[in-house]
């Protein structure tokens, strides 16, 4: 390898370690052009403008979905708005434009009808009052609320000139967040924080919230809140004691520590994580990365090998999520599967599984054509079987694309994340830290039978990009070689990486071994560069 592209992947892995704050890079206006760029770029910019050309014209808030315009979500909003900080970050839109529908949305916000600080899972969004989303579900939803300010935290960390704007946009979120009283759901006096709250049924509705499930991000703010924050003993008293918290098991050859039978919906491994950087959280019971990755390979390899043959799943079609069905709605999984393929499962799965996501994405866009893809991206689920095809979109379906596409690409909102105080104290308090990898390809889980990955080329750099991890002080060196035995050093033997690393390098196609030497120790990894 040439010393100058040794030396820009030393760079970058460099630049991108998970243990220092990230500067946030501008994406560069034009990239040696290929194929799976423009698919993935099309695919996420058309998903973004479900959030900018339909956002509702007076709230600037996002529609639950394309049929009830009027009916906005604050949960999909907050997906929203990172995917507007994505937008921009890629040019697709202005800062300018971003800024001043960021500041309709804020102002709106405070005059809608709150509930001890907390939205309501629906608002109409001509007058912000509260849309009731079942019988007793009538008042504050504090899930719904954590996805919504986490995302506004998103974009008060992004819009940090020193211009009236966005200073005044900065300021409003923040009287937002602050005013959310996470304490008032945790005080029943049994020491739970509960999901909802209403003037009319008070408790009624009665639900804890309890891992593990997509709801992390609530503890996490609840936690990291300066003004309304609730007890580290009231996240363990209730998010740990489920019966569906510990797990163990091992599922299709991948282990799962915590959670579901087979990992439960995709979700879950999306909706918490659209700023959380998992590769960052570990605690006592399991790495947030590897429970995720684990999940989704789970979720890929039911698919793949266990689901019945009729459902016509395949390497290329796979995803099983909570979404829309020919019955209405579900939440698709291993253990509920009813042949609906759900896009946003596989999309925004990017960074968990990019060979294979992309597969799945290459094959809606182009095999299914107009039948699955719109004005804004994919249609919300098909079942192939039932010949069924969705004519709608959702706002909490859309947005984790948009979102953990850009991830992908960039680490865009995992960086912003990692950089807003709040999100690092709450997590502190939950005992979830950054681990400490040992040396060696701590981002990969190789198929339990072939012991093998799939490594495909990056649509941005078009080139492909081995990530490790680096302990101790004694040198280190990468290199790969293939079946013949050729060998092609991708990092010089160095004592200066320490912690997560990323070097991009060229090879032809092919199965090789990647291999760490470190103190005449060797780590390796089967791969498969397609």
């Amino acid at each position: 390898m040439k010393k100058a592209t040794l030396a820009l992947g030393l760079a970058l892995g460099m630049m991108q370690s998970g243990w220092a704050q990230h500067k946030i890079e501008t994406p560069a206006k034009l990239v040696k052009l290929n194929e799976k760029y423009e698919y993935i770029e099309t695919v996420q910019k058309a998903t973004f403008q479900y959030f900018w050309d339909f956002a509702h014209p007076i709230s600037g808030m996002a529609p639950e979905r394309t049929a009830t315009p009027n009916i906005v979500t604050s949960g999909g909003t907050g997906f929203g708005i990172q995917s507007i900080v994505a937008a921009v970050h890629r040019g697709w839109i202005s800062r300018a434009e971003a800024v001043k529908h960021l500041q309709k949305m804020a102002n709106f916000l405070g005059k809608a009808e709150r509930f001890h600080g907390a939205w309501s899972h629906w608002l109409d969004g001509r007058t912000g009052k509260m849309v009731p989303f079942g019988e007793k579900d009538n008042g504050g939803d504090l899930v719904e609320t954590a996805y919504l300010v986490n995302g506004l935290l998103v974009a008060r960390e992004y819009f940090d000139a020193n211009n009236p704007a966005e200073k005044n946009l900065r300021d409003t979120i923040t009287k937002l967040w602050e005013s959310v009283e996470w304490d008032w759901y945790a005080s029943r006096g049994d020491g739970h924080l509960y999901w909802h709250w209403s003037p009319q049924y008070n408790w009624d509705m009665n639900m804890p919230i309890r891992g593990y499930n997509e709801c992390l991000i609530t503890y996490v703010l609840a936690l990291g809140s300066p003004t309304h924050a609730i007890k580290p003993e009231v996240y363990q008293n209730t998010w740990k004691k489920s019966d569906f918290y510990e797990n163990g098991k091992d599922y299709l050859g991948y282990k799962l520590k915590v959670g579901f039978p087979y990992g439960g919906s995709l979700f879950f491994a999306h909706y918490s994580y659209l700023s959380l950087d998992p590769r960052l959280m570990q605690d006592e019971k399991t790495n947030y990365w590897q429970h995720n990755q684990a999940q989704t390979l789970i979720n890929y390899k039911h698919c793949v090998k266990e689901a019945p043959k009729e459902f016509g799943y395949s390497t290329e079609n796979w995803g099983l999520t909570a979404s829309d069905d020919y019955n209405f709605y579900d939440a698709h999984s291993p253990t509920n599967d009813n042949g609906t393929i759900s896009p946003t499962a596989a999309v925004s799965s990017f960074p968990y599984t990019p060979f294979e996501s992309y597969q799945a994405m290459r094959f809606m866009y182009l095999k299914k054509g107009a039948t699955l893809f719109g004005k804004y991206g994919f249609y919300d689920a098909f079942n192939a079987t039932k010949n069924w095809y969705s004519n709608q979109y959702l706002a909490i379906d859309q947005g984790p694309m948009v979102v953990m596409i850009e991830n992908y690409r960039s680490g865009l909102l995992w960086k912003l994340g990692e950089n807003i105080k709040e999100l690092q104290i709450g997590l502190k308090k939950m005992g979830i830290n950054k681990p400490e990898y040992p040396t060696g390809f701590y981002m990969y889980q190789p198929d339990p039978e072939t012991k093998d990955v799939n490594l495909t080329k990056h649509p941005d750099s078009d080139d492909f990009i081995l990530d490790f991890a680096v302990k101790g002080s004694e040198p280190v060196e990468v290199f790969i070689t293939d079946k013949n035995g050729n060998k092609q050093v991708l990092v010089a033997s160095t004592s200066n990486l320490k912690g997560m690393q990323k070097v991009h390098f060229k090879a032809k196609y092919g199965t090789y071994k990647a291999t760490i030497l470190q103190n005449n120790t060797e780590i390796s990894l089967t791969i498969h560069l397609k």
